[in-house]
């Protein structure tokens, strides 16, 4: 079969390897699409892991189930099924409390050496990832295309209910990538009204397909005034910073009201994780500044029924598809921020 193997920094090349054996407790996955994530890309121009000669990569994933192990009980063959990457221990302090996206030993598929990932033909989902990770049945309306979108959507929808915004928030959502785009769609549901900060003339008018009601250039506008001034004065109700840019965390202290939110979505680069904060605005201020990373597994479940009733227009973020074997393009193409969502589709088929 064929699998995308990463070799070197921005090296993915196409090799043929065996087909997987199905473990008794595992199962056996057609992959018919997957998304190229921010990490994906970060790997891909870093190389391999440090002492790891080659890595599969590859984690936003949907396919069909093509044989199951004789000991699994709750899967069969034929099932349209999605994961996502997190495979957490099920033991430590954070598991027991059910806090599984912070598991002292959590492994990402796709990104952990020996685990590998879904830029292949066929992939194993092992006992360890049925029992500790993160895998939902996909309705028959929608596509697998779709719901290869339902993982990126999961921390979106986590920050999302974790904030209870409503009814009329201002939220400001710096950045719009696929990622910033989810932050609007998901904060339009709930009925908040967002505002959103974006450099790239480009992804401007690509925010624009999910109608925020306003959106800012802060190359050439005070972003802070501007989003003073569309709340009279009063400053967001939130503000999620959906980059990885420290200068934007610093903005976004300054212009949230006092009482509200300010939301460290972006991890910063981990040669230069730093960042300046007035302490005085966030004291007096009464400001809460709180990190969010991942999701619960219960999330993903809940992104695919989302999907499926098109709460999520998961089309409408995905504007480049290749195939497996056009897999370097599609890094390349994912790479360069012209577009929102790339997708690898396998067969080159959606349903």
């Amino acid at each position: 079969m064929k699998s995308a193997t990463l070799i070197g920094p921005r090296a993915i090349e196409i090799h043929e390897v065996p087909e997987p054996t199905t473990p008794s407790d595992g199962l056996k996955m057609k992959v018919k699409a997957c998304g190229i994530c921010g990490s994906d890309i970060r790997r891909w121009k870093e190389g391999p892991p440090a002492g790891e000669k080659e890595i599969t990569p590859g984690h936003e994933a949907a396919g069909v189930v093509v044989e199951v192990g004789k000991d699994v009980k709750y899967f069969k063959e034929g099932d349209r099924i999605a994961i996502a990457p997190d495979i957490h221990c099920g033991h430590c302090y954070y598991c027991k409390r059910g806090m599984y996206n912070v598991c002292d030993d959590l492994r990402l598929v796709g990104i952990t050496p020996g685990y590998p990932g879904s830029f292949v033909e066929y992939q194993i989902i092992t006992g360890e990832m049925l029992e500790n990770g993160i895998v939902h049945p996909i309705a028959d309306t929608t596509p697998f295309s779709s719901a290869a979108m339902a993982e990126p959507s999961c921390s979106v929808l986590a920050t999302h209910r974790k904030l209870g915004d409503s009814l009329n928030d201002v939220i400001v959502v710096i950045g719009a990538g696929p990622i910033g785009c989810l932050h609007v769609i998901v904060s339009k549901a709930r009925g908040a009204r967002p505002v959103v900060s974006q450099r790239s003339e480009f992804r401007r008018k690509m925010v624009e397909r999910f109608e925020p009601d306003l959106i800012v250039n802060p190359l050439e506008e005070d972003l802070v005034q501007r989003v003073r001034d569309f709340t009279n004065g009063l400053g967001a109700d939130v503000v999620v910073c959906a980059n990885p840019a420290a200068e934007t965390q610093t903005q976004a202290v300054e212009m949230v009201r006092k009482g509200g939110r300010v939301v460290l979505f972006g991890g910063l680069p981990k040669a230069n994780p730093m960042t300046s904060l007035n302490s005085n605005i966030i004291h007096y201020g009464e400001i809460e500044v709180v990190g969010d990373f991942s999701y619960h597994p219960s999330i993903h479940e809940l992104a695919l029924q989302l999907i499926d009733r098109n709460v999520i227009p998961a089309e409408q973020l995905i504007t480049d598809r290749f195939s497996l074997d056009q897999v370097q393009q599609g890094f390349e193409k994912a790479a360069q921020g012209l577009g929102l969502k790339v997708l690898i589709e396998m067969d080159g088929k959606n349903s």
